[in-house]
């Protein structure tokens, strides 16, 4: 009996996380939070494609109109993942202890690891939902609008007399700043880097006892990781004026407790049209991989800690 209890009582045990990240999900597509940010991203995607600007020559449109829609897309998507990565997990803790399921669920016993899992797990579920049904009205959209602006201008370019040639150049540039590859890497660009931020704010949740100090301080750990590169680039440039050892070990603290995240700005470059490789959104996938672990093990360190 007492071998089986030690069995059931295992970390990580998938069916157990699982089943709190499923109640998680649950329990976080109720709040009003959610609701009031997918109303937010589906009104301002509606509103831009509703009122795109026109141009007047076949190059301004297809780099021009697409490009507007795309970077609206991807820009409200950034934003609705950012904040809800903030601000939903910062409130998981507090309102299981205010409701008392923290005690229940740490009373069956289920490790504190499984729950901290579970909890972060069900958040990046709820977002990864949330940029999947984002990206499809994307996609539809945005096909639509380049199947309509390929056959205006290939109208408009035979009519100007263009060589077969052209015509095909002018197909290829347009296709580029559809759909494609490119522009879902940047979509999961923009999930990975709301993992890591989640996994911040849970971390910041387990020593904290202000959901609003959680907030802010996820935020600003956000705007430092954004600033990380010219904070390298300054250290950089004052290197041969002066800068201590302790100044360089200090730098390099920074560097890994805080992540780049100017790194997942891939985005801009599928906005663009540019291609993206593979190796970059694998490398990305591994970085936020690292960091999540890294914060999840971390909040596990000061949540054992804790008496409720």
């Amino acid at each position: 009996m007492e071998e089986k209890s030690q069995k059931s009582n295992r970390w990580l045990k998938p069916r157990r996380v699982m089943v709190i990240a499923l109640n998680t999900f649950t329990q976080l597509a109720r709040m009003k939070v959610f609701y009031f940010l997918m109303i937010f991203a589906v009104i301002a995607l509606v509103a831009q494609f509703l009122d795109l600007p026109q141009y007047s020559g076949p190059e301004a449109v297809y780099t021009g109109e697409l490009q507007l829609l795309k970077g609206w897309c991807l820009g409200v998507m950034k934003l609705f993942a950012l904040v809800f990565a903030i601000a939903a997990t910062a409130l998981l803790l507090p309102k299981d202890i205010e409701d008392r399921t923290l005690y229940t669920i740490l009373a069956k016993p289920v490790p504190r690891l499984d729950y901290l899992v579970g909890k972060l797990l069900g958040v990046l579920l709820l977002i990864g939902v949330s940029l999947l049904l984002m990206n499809v009205m994307m996609t539809l959209v945005l096909s639509y609008r380049t199947s309509a602006l390929m056959d205006q201008q290939i109208e408009m370019a035979v009519a100007r007399g263009w060589s077969d040639a052209a015509v095909a150049s002018l197909k290829q540039e347009i296709s580029a700043q559809g759909v494609t590859l490119s522009l879902q890497y940047g979509v999961i660009a923009i999930f990975l880097q709301a993992s890591i931020i989640g996994a911040v704010s849970l971390l910041l949740s387990t020593f904290s006892t202000s959901t609003l100090f959680t907030i802010m301080v996820s935020f600003l750990s956000y705007l430092a990781g954004s600033f990380q590169s010219d904070a390298a680039e300054f250290y950089r440039a004052t290197a041969n004026a002066g800068t201590t050892t302790a100044s360089a070990w200090v730098m390099k603290l920074v560097a890994l407790i805080f992540p780049n995240y100017q790194l997942f700005n891939i985005t801009d470059a599928a906005i663009q049209g540019q291609s993206i490789a593979f190796g970059a959104v694998s490398s990305l996938a591994g970085l936020s991989l690292f960091y999540v672990v890294l914060y999840t093990l971390l909040s596990w360190f000061v949540f054992s800690d804790k008496e409720f």
